[in-house]
């Protein structure tokens, strides 16, 4: 198995939740990132100091902001003033989520190609590989089209584990 068939196979694994942190994302950009860069910009222009924030400013828009946040966002995406600090803030949280989401697809790779295939199946052989061992016609039924042949040389012992149910 090469290294982009288990990275296809750890995203599929967790496209889930990829599709639910997506929405989230959007959410927080919203919510978070635009009332945060707006209050920053005017606690930055109410600013006495060159180096200062007017936390008083900064603290009382960004109260405001996250009451209405809509309106927030339309000034980060159609003021020039606000549109740098709304980037700029918005590029290190994804920047910061786009490090979690390599961390995932990593930890979720497959570890060998045999894991998350059933145990007891067929899915070990490829291309009718199993019938150097099995028979496609008679025998000990194993499987469906599986069967252990009697009439072959060397070990044919069997062992068959199965449910048992009990009403």
């Amino acid at each position: 198995m090469g290294f982009f068939e288990k990275l296809r196979r750890a995203i599929k694994k967790i496209k889930g939740k990829l599709i639910v942190s997506s929405i989230l994302i959007l959410v927080i950009i919203v919510w978070g990132i635009a009332p945060f860069s707006t209050a920053i910009k005017d606690g930055l222009r109410e600013a006495t100091g060159r180096d200062t924030v007017n936390w008083e400013v900064l603290l009382m828009n960004l109260g405001l902001g996250l009451t209405k946040p809509l309106e927030q966002l339309k000034k980060c995406i159609f003021e020039d003033e606000y549109r740098y600090s709304f980037w700029l803030v918005t590029r290190s949280f994804l920047g910061f989520y786009a490090l979690f989401v390599i961390i995932g697809i990593i930890r979720a790779i497959p570890k060998s190609e045999y894991e998350d295939i059933e145990n007891g199946s067929s899915d070990w052989s490829e291309h009718g590989e199993q019938y150097r061992v099995l028979s496609k016609n008679k025998g000990i039924v194993l499987a469906e089209k599986n069967y252990l042949p009697v009439d072959k040389r060397g070990n044919v012992n069997v062992l068959i584990v199965r449910r048992f149910w009990c009403w």
